[in-house]
């Protein structure tokens, strides 16, 4: 660094060499901006109205169970604030009231009052679901004896509940033999570079094969697209080879009509699966992509059960098709799709009713928010407001006075995490920092380099520079 700063700014290199990059100052620099963050995250918990919290649990490369709590909170403004509130490591048991202590102990460190808890979501695991004394049963009871009037909504995480959808297609017998082809070809160099010399020659459409991760349903549905569309090359490449009696199912006409309703459903879920990902995602336009899959579905099996493949291509290339079972398969998976997203059904009404208010039928609405609907429908210029601003400014804009009940009911749904997938983000950020070769970081160095990472907060770095001098002339 000196060498280019003599080259780009030699007036400047002095302070260059002043710089220090010891191990110790740069951990304590990393802790110094992790403290800015919590202060300024701290003044603005002051302020909401209302918060929610997204949990998750995974284990580092030292096996050290950590957890990660996300906290969403609205403030009187419609201002929505989404960070990290805490990395905790579980150093013993991770049973649901273990956790409820550490979650307990977070939330009375930041001040955060358990009256404004509008909602806790999580991956579902046992230690937090248990009926009894698992996690969101303790933070209920806790919530409610400090509010009785506040209902804290416990909701599944809707991206791990999609996934766990897809259970009941049964397609094991599809997948497990595909996966084995890809590794085959893959896993194994010679056969992976003859694979690539193979589809050039032949001018394929595609030059590879993609590869495959047990655990990432995403990546499954574009792996069985890739190999549905290179079979005929991956058939010629194993006969060249002499490997063909190793994968018979690529001459077998029932599995390769399952591999093409395969490809279709697959390709429809990824669809979903991306629709549902990313960050500062309101929990309204989540359920709203479930529910317009749902109405997919039930489209699907009725026009397949009239012989219409619109929306199945590969399927519809087929000629032994058994649409019969393909009809079950698709019903089965929209009453599975019914049985999981119980939480958010449970919600709906309030979900749609804050995301489209203009058009809810008043009588159906709540009582307390009746005539408040009536107010806001026949309000001219509050439409106009709704069509070119964005929901929450949209809800900001709104007389205090006039809707307080809308604006409460507003905030609780906007508050919402409808996934866990901020933290499921945070975990690869921690994978990534700590790796084989930095296994020996601290867990509180570890919380640090999570909280800068993942922050949308702007530390004050002209404070910390000023006691950053301070601290180097003490020295």
């Amino acid at each position: 660094m000196v060498e280019t700063a003599d080259l780009l700014c030699p007036e400047s290199k002095v302070k260059f060499e002043n710089i220090s990059l010891s191990r110790r100052t740069v951990t304590r620099r990393v802790e110094l901006i992790d403290e800015d963050i919590v202060s300024e995250l701290n003044k603005k918990a002051e302020s909401f109205n209302l918060y929610s919290l997204a949990l998750d649990e995974s284990n580092d490369i030292k096996d050290t169970a950590q957890l990660l709590i996300f906290i969403r909170g609205i403030n009187d403004s419609f201002e929505i604030t989404e960070e990290l509130l805490s990395m905790e490591s579980l150093k013993g048991k991770t049973r649901g009231e273990d956790l409820y202590e550490q979650v307990s102990a977070v939330i009375e460190r930041m001040k955060l009052p358990w009256s404004k808890l509008a909602s806790f979501t999580t991956d579902g695991s046992p230690n937090l679901t248990g009926k009894n004394v698992g996690l969101l049963k303790r933070i209920q009871n806790k919530v409610k004896e400090e509010n009785p009037d506040q209902d804290v909504i416990l909701l599944h995480c809707i991206i791990h509940q999609q996934s766990l959808c897809k259970s009941v297609l049964q397609l094991n017998h599809v997948v497990d033999p595909v996966v084995k082809l890809v590794n085959f070809i893959r896993a194994r160099g010679l056969n992976h570079r003859q694979f690539i010399t193979f589809l050039e020659e032949t001018d394929a459409d595609h030059q590879d094969l993609l590869y495959h991760s047990r655990v990432r349903w995403l990546s499954l549905g574009k792996v069985c697209q890739r190999v549905w569309e290179l079979k005929e090359e991956i058939r010629s490449f194993l006969e060249l080879m002499g490997k063909s009696d190793k994968f018979p199912e690529l001459s077998d006409e029932a599995w390769l009509c399952d591999f093409a309703f395969a490809v279709d459903i697959l390709s429809h879920m990824n669809e979903l699966n991306v629709k549902l990902q990313g960050k500062d995602q309101f929990a309204h336009d989540m359920y709203t992509n479930v529910r317009a899959f749902k109405s997919k579905l039930t489209l699907f099996s009725r026009q397949m059960s009239n012989k219409s493949f619109a929306h199945f291509p590969t399927l519809a290339m087929q000629k032994a098709r058994n649409v019969k079972k393909y009809c079950k398969s698709l019903d089965d998976l929209h009453r599975e799709f019914c049985r999981r997203f119980t939480d958010f059904e449970k919600i709906d009404k309030s979900l749609q009713l804050v995301s489209c208010p203009l058009s809810q039928d008043p009588e159906t609405a709540p009582h307390e928010l009746q005539l408040e609907l009536i107010d806001l429908q026949s309000d001219s210029v509050s439409k106009e407001k709704f069509k070119s601003l964005k929901l929450n400014d949209f809800y900001a804009s709104l007389n205090e006075a006039t809707f307080p009940n809308l604006r409460r009911t507003a905030q609780k749904m906007l508050a919402l995490f409808g996934s866990t997938y901020v933290c499921e983000q945070t975990f690869s950020v921690m994978n990534f920092n700590k790796a084989r070769h930095r296994s020996r970081l601290t867990d509180q160095h570890l919380r640090s380099i999570l909280r800068i990472a993942t922050t949308k907060l702007t530390p004050d770095f002209d404070a910390l520079a000023k006691k950053g001098e301070q601290q180097h002339c003490s020295h």
